[in-house]
């Protein structure tokens, strides 16, 4: 099952390859990643998604608590919360790349005679579908950020 975490560390130089290097000495596969400094420049948030039933993610969340960077981690996935990606797409500029996209929400960020790049922003799941419209001969290149995600709750990631 697909998990996301959210994890407030502090931000100095080794912390994320100790949060990282946690995951592959048990292991355990990140699927996407992503950090950031918080309004408090001392301190980051790291969002991450993996896969693992409770169990796991208990361990997980233990071993992350123990590592001296951590202040404070959240398992999001365990109750209701709000999650967003942005995903840019390359594509070939066909006569109806244009209107396909903005069918699709997504708006032109570039283009010339050759060549469009797409944005989207929209859960994992809304992005992956915008990708299943495209035939690999159009698309041609994708980014994503991964899942950002945020407790739709009272838990807060703050000390």
């Amino acid at each position: 099952m697909k998990r996301v975490l959210a994890v407030l560390m502090e931000n100095q130089a080794g912390a994320l390859s100790r949060v990282v290097g946690l995951f592959s000495q048990r292991g355990y596969n990140i699927e996407s990643l992503i950090v950031a400094p918080t309004e408090d420049p001392t301190l980051s948030r790291l969002t991450m998604t993996t896969i693992g039933d409770e169990k796991v993610i208990q361990q997980i969340t233990k071993q992350l608590n123990k590592l001296i960077d951590v202040v404070k981690v959240i398992d999001l996935s365990a109750s209701d919360y709000s999650e967003s990606e942005l995903m840019i797409i390359k594509l070939s500029n066909h006569k109806d790349t244009i209107k396909k996209i903005e069918e699709l929400g997504g708006s032109i960020i570039y283009q010339d005679e050759t060549i469009l790049n797409a944005e989207f922003i929209g859960t994992s799941s809304a992005m992956d579908k915008v990708l299943s419209t495209w035939d690999d001969k159009n698309l041609l290149e994708v980014v994503r950020t991964g899942i950002l995600g945020l407790s739709s709750n009272a838990k807060t990631l703050t000390i």
